[in-house]
């Protein structure tokens, strides 16, 4: 990598303003102030006693381990304690209207365990008695319904594998790089395997009137929480779930049923779902009018944005997640798209002026998240990781700059602009912007 490259393209830093241009040889000496954060932090806590030379036999296998009954529920192994969900104190003024990040630093594959899939609230978690709940189905159709939890679980299953992405997630980032964390920045994403009816087959029940054109879907927690959908939409793709990733959901994710809508943004995914109705126009709540629109230059908003466009990531290394010293490492990242298959991710290592195609993981799925590695050897010296991904329909991931330049920086949804992790010679890893 030339050294040049890296002196020469202006950077965007939390570290610098929001609007103050910065040379990269600036940005890359940035002293030892800066690098008393969470990247150093996570290093220091990840530092390992050198293990006792082989044969030795350590304590734990010269005693008898706990039994079958010990956990009747699993849970992840003491030394895993820090893997888990984190929210931003200052970010909303209580949790729950809120939000928790996964750890995607720390995950591994595709499947985003239960307990550490990301959390969104309006009005808290509810704690429903499923035996109580009820989903009525009603408006433009023949035969309105009220179903409950036994009456839906005799309805023909599918299983199937999709992302849930929050609209907001990278949306502290519009204006400059503000934390520097992966998880913090891209963690409110998350992908399970979920089970349920196909919403088609529950509207095949009941009927549809030939004037519907729109469902409106809300949930049974405290905000009674809705949105409006296109009835072609629904009648596509659109899941009633009860099961994630081989379990009953859990109540933060929408005990006992929730809305699954692949591709799209998470909040039209509606949780703890008791409510459809069919009508022939959008109801305009306030989660798609005050809420949820994106706010342009000219002070016009993008309404009904539900697409998730094509993102990528690199995962490691990262923030928490630094580099040991030169050598050969594999980088590793997640990319997605609401339009469909991962076709292509690039990887740059001298901030988008030069690229190589990175392997694509099998399972490679519709809406879902897939993983993407390439080897690299690290020689000490700065470098500016980014990654780039190009969906089946042939849309590729924007920079930051392109996204404002069409987009301004106002908004707060729907930021899927080229993450740059810059690698500082102590290996060190800090969230930069490219102007």
């Amino acid at each position: 990598m030339r050294p040049d490259l890296l002196h020469s393209i202006p950077l965007l830093s939390k570290f610098t303003g929001a609007s103050t241009p910065l040379g990269r040889r600036s940005v890359l000496g940035l002293g030892a102030a800066l690098t008393g954060n969470l990247a150093l932090r996570a290093r220091a806590a990840s530092a390992e006693p050198a293990p006792a030379s082989p044969p030795a036999d350590p304590s734990w296998s010269q005693s008898i381990g706990a039994g079958v009954v010990d956990q009747p529920y699993g849970k992840p192994a003491d030394f895993e304690a820090g893997v888990i969900r984190r929210n931003v104190p200052w970010l909303t003024a209580g949790t729950e209207s809120s939000v928790s990040f996964s750890p995607l630093q720390d995950l591994h594959g595709i499947i985003t365990p239960n307990g550490l899939f990301f959390e969104r609230h309006h009005a808290g978690r509810p704690d429903i008695d499923p035996a109580q709940h009820r989903l009525m189905i009603h408006g433009l159709v023949e035969r309105p319904l009220i179903l409950s939890m036994k009456d839906i679980l005799r309805f023909p299953s599918v299983s199937r594998i999709h992302f849930i992405e929050c609209p907001a997630n990278g949306g502290m980032e519009w204006r400059a790089a503000q934390l520097n964390s992966l998880q913090f920045n891209h963690g409110m994403i998350s992908c399970a395997e979920w089970t349920g009816v196909k919403l088609s087959t529950l509207l095949e029940e009941v009927g549809v009137r030939k004037q519907a054109r729109w469902v409106m879907v809300e949930g049974a927690d405290g905000a009674h929480m809705n949105r409006s959908l296109p009835l072609d939409k629904c009648l596509d793709d659109c899941l009633v779930v009860y099961a994630q990733n081989g379990e009953a959901l859990r109540p933060e994710q929408g005990y006992p049923l929730r809305l699954l809508v692949p591709g799209w943004e998470g909040n039209v995914s509606i949780k703890w779902l008791r409510r459809i109705k069919l009508g022939d126009k959008p109801w305009f709540s306030r989660e798609e009018t005050s809420k949820y629109t994106d706010l342009m230059p000219d002070g016009t908003s993008r309404g009904f944005t539900w697409l998730i466009d094509a993102k990528s990531v690199i995962t490691f290394p990262c923030p928490e997640k630094p580099l040991d010293g030169p050598g050969l490492y594999e980088i590793r990242g997640l990319a997605w798209s609401g339009n469909g298959k991962v076709r292509q991710v690039d990887v740059s290592m001298d901030g988008g002026v030069n690229w190589q195609g990175a392997r694509l993981h099998d399972p490679v799925l519709s809406k879902a998240l897939t993983k993407f590695t390439l080897p690299w050897r690290w020689d000490g010296q700065p470098a500016l990781l980014q990654s780039r991904v190009i969906d089946e329909t042939g849309y590729v991931q924007p920079t930051i700059a392109a996204l404002r330049k069409e987009r301004g920086s106002n908004s707060v949804y729907h930021n899927n602009s080229i993450q740059t992790w810059q690698i500082k010679p102590d290996g060190s890893v800090f969230d930069v912007q490219l102007a």
